[in-house]
């Protein structure tokens, strides 16, 4: 599932049954070496153990909560599940009716029936849940669909549907939907993993059919491989009936600029002027992204997509056998048109019954059938995925026949040209580059190699060591270009680096790149004590006369913008070693917002109803849904590439909802603005980002709004589209202004966005 939904708070959840209370903490708990015994008496309690994660600190802790078994109180479910695309998911009526059709067909007599999601290993569970991936049977309606289908069969024996969620919360609001539709004694409820069933006391028999959607958007993420493999094992028939019945994955070859620019920082970087080398000559795997597959919705840049081949189909999988844990194709690819080869873009497709008749797809719209057969519409929680090929691409001709590797492990692809060659294996000197390399989001890379933005990084610094000599620059965030940009312009300056992120990787990265950009390591030095005790002995018994941060935080890139106030929190916290007339850069941060129209993503979070006949209503405040939520209860803000999400128009002028100014401590901040509409639409949300101000005399400013695609934006969804024009048009809409209220708390990290139309 995709992963750009982002809670107010990052989580990870385990369930423990301690005799005696229990002290914990993030650094020393190892939550996979953790395995709970779940045989317990009713009078027995549960105890929740929640890893929050504080935004503005980047500090996590555990969080204990008792809880009575048979449920989680609202409290804890909403910070957590109001931020799934759970919601997303229930809300596509393609993939729900597909499903339904599937099911009828092949449910066509009573028999027993298991609805589980994916092999819950502490290692699995704990990946999804810190991507919000997490679904196993989830609101029950796969097994709904089951019960039902057998209701309407003939036969004389007795069906049954055993559904498996080892998430406790999900499963309180499983129970609530199945009582809800009259369904609670034709569908039975384990709150186990798949691997934890027990034959006699959990199930009595092997199941004859298997229903099931544990597919992300690459198809394996989730971990479809190993729980078929149990399944198979341990808990199905031979040749057991399945829904899906297969799936295919497809890929095709591209040329985009934009996809180039995400992965390959030495050939863009080479194009800037200031002389920094991020990846220095024979050093270009030292900074990188993940050689994986990448989510994106890429009928975004589908006008900026050349086509060189036609889809090609990659591998299939069924689900009515035992899959292997790992393959390798070599495939044949006749190239349709000449150009550069920069990434093969993929997607699947599942045939959801035996006979051919169902399908659902993932396929961008550019795809014709018979490789996008059941393609609906936009939905966040699939995407397409982007492999990268790395440096520059190959280049090809047409019709030449271009040679791919193509393999699987149990959770990932991955694709090689043969014709490529790699380069830049080995450092300088010998050394290994996978000692020094940095891995970074391809968001990321793009921006380091964005010439735009370095040259106003370069220019806010070049100022800011105009006319004096620092004689110590901190480098509070986990930006290794700020680093070494200061060390290059300021060689007399001793710069300091927190890096609390890439700590020591960004140190051995910068020993290994200082020969490059002429820079002595003496003159940098990594400080790996805790901000908040530092003292002038840590920086040397100097004084910093220049505090500088991008700001950009080592895996805060699902982040909301306003997370990245870190900034400001360690600003306060390093006061003490801040001269008094330290310069501050960014010297403040501008929260901007603008209304918008978008029908995709808010139809993708809308109330839920009937979906397929089974009221989800019991649901919609749990999952956060628009709509009229109670009284005084607010949807979350969720992070989102605007560009992204499907269809989009801005209604309003950009307007400044408050500022927060970073050289003075951090504190409560509130601010309150009216703006008038520019265009007559539909309004369906608030987008909100911060622009950050280099400079005290704000010339220079680092937009991170929905036209800058490296970056998210924070959307507040109304609860209702709102219908708006400007004043004086001849439509007759009503409002043509609107005023919105924002306050921000230091002491949560969080913003609470209240708007009113006029």
């Amino acid at each position: 599932m995709a992963t750009s939904l982002v809670p107010r708070s990052l989580f990870r959840i385990l369930y423990l049954f301690p005799t005696s209370p229990l002290t914990l903490n993030a650094q020393s708990f190892n939550p996979l070496k953790f395995s709970a015994n779940r045989a317990m008496s009713s009078a027995s309690t549960q105890r929740l153990f929640q890893l929050k994660f504080d935004p503005l600190t980047g500090n996590s802790e555990w969080v204990v909560i008792e809880e009575e078994v048979e449920g989680v109180s609202e409290n804890t479910q909403k910070p957590i599940l109001a931020t799934t695309s759970y919601l997303d998911m229930l809300n596509d009526a393609t993939r729900n009716r597909a499903f339904r059709e599937a099911i009828d067909k092949t449910i066509s007599k009573p028999c027993r029936v298991l609805d589980i999601g994916y092999f819950s290993s502490p290692v699995f569970s704990l990946l999804a849940l810190k991507s919000r991936k997490r679904r196993c049977a989830g609101t029950g309606l796969l097994s709904m669909m089951a019960a039902r289908a057998m209701d309407s069969a003939v036969g004389d024996s007795k069906g049954m549907v055993t559904a498996c969620e080892s998430y406790l919360p999900m499963v309180k609001l499983m129970r609530k939907v199945l009582r809800l539709n009259g369904m609670e004694r034709k569908v039975k409820v384990i709150n186990k993993r798949s691997d934890e069933l027990q034959f006699d006391s959990d199930i009595i028999s092997r199941a004859d059919a298997l229903v099931s959607e544990i597919l992300d958007s690459e198809l394996l993420g989730e971990g479809l491989i190993p729980t078929l493999q149990h399944a198979h094992d341990k808990l199905l028939v031979e040749n057991p009936l399945t829904v899906p019945y297969r799936a295919t994955i497809y890929g095709q070859l591209v040329e985009s600029t934009y996809l180039w620019k995400l992965h390959d920082l030495y050939n863009n970087e080479a194009k800037a002027c200031d002389a920094i080398h991020l990846v220095p000559e024979g050093m270009d795997p030292i900074i990188c992204v993940k050689p994986q597959q990448y989510p994106m919705h890429c009928d975004a840049i589908a006008k900026e997509v050349k086509l060189l081949s036609e889809p090609f189909r990659v591998f299939e999988f069924d689900f009515w056998k035992r899959p292997e844990s790992k393959a390798e194709k070599e495939l044949h690819i006749k190239a349709t048109d000449g150009g550069r080869v920069h990434a093969v873009v993929s997607w699947w497709m599942l045939q959801l019954d035996r006979e051919g008749t169902v399908f659902y797809s993932t396929a961008p719209k550019w795809i014709s059938p018979p490789f996008n057969i059941g393609a609906g519409d936009w939905c966040d929680h699939w995407k397409q995925c982007v492999w990268f090929i790395p440096d520059n691409g190959v280049s090809i001709s047409k019709d030449e026949q271009v040679h791919i590797c193509a393999s699987h492990d149990e959770t990932t692809f991955s694709y090689h040209l043969k014709a490529q060659i790699p380069r830049g294996e080995a450092l300088q000197h010998g050394d290994n580059a996978e000692n020094f390399k940095l891995i970074l989001p391809p968001e990321r890379i793009a921006v380091y190699g964005d010439r735009e933005w370095r040259l106003a990084m370069l220019t806010a610094i070049t100022n800011a060591l105009q006319g004096r000599s620092p004689s110590a620059c901190m480098i509070a965030d986990d930006s290794v270009f700020l680093t070494l940009m200061v060390a290059c312009l300021s060689k007399q300056t001793l710069v300091l680096s927190l890096f609390p992120g890439i700590r020591e990787k960004g140190a051995k990265y910068l020993q290994a790149v200082s020969y490059a950009n002429d820079i002595s390591m003496d003159s940098i030095k990594v400080i790996e004590k805790r901000k908040s005790c530092l003292t002038v002995h840590d920086t040397f018994e100097k004084k910093v006369d220049l505090l500088i941060s991008e700001p950009f935080y080592y895996g805060n890139d699902n982040a909301l913008p306003w997370h990245n106030l870190r900034f400001w929190k360690e600003r306060t916290m390093l006061d003490s070693v801040l001269s008094d007339d330290a310069l501050i850069m960014p010297s403040k941060g501008i929260l901007r917002a603008c209304f918008m129209s978008l029908p995709d993503l808010w139809s993708s979070r809308r109330r839920l109803g009937t979906i397929e006949g089974f009221d989800h209503s019991v649901t919609n405040d749990t999952l956060g849904a628009c709509g009229e939520l109670p009284e005084g209860q607010e949807g979350p803000c969720l992070a989102f590439y605007i560009w992204q999400c499907g269809e989009y128009e801005e209604l309003s002028e950009i307007f400044t909802v408050m500022e927060f100014d970073f050289s003075k401590p951090i504190s409560p901040c509130s601010g309150k603005s009216q703006v008038k509409v520019s265009k007559a639409g539909t309004c369906h949300g608030i987008a909100l980002w911060i622009d950050w101000v280099m400079d005290s005399k704000s010339s220079i400013v680092i937009s991170t709004g929905p036209d800058k695609r490296y970056w998210k934006q924070g959307v507040k969804l109304l609860a209702n589209p709102v219908a708006v024009g400007a004043r004086g048009s001849a439509d007759g809409v009503e409002c043509c202004s609107a005023v919105i209220e924002a306050s921000f708390d230091p002491s949560t990290g969080e913003l609470d966005v209240r708007h009113s139309f006029l």
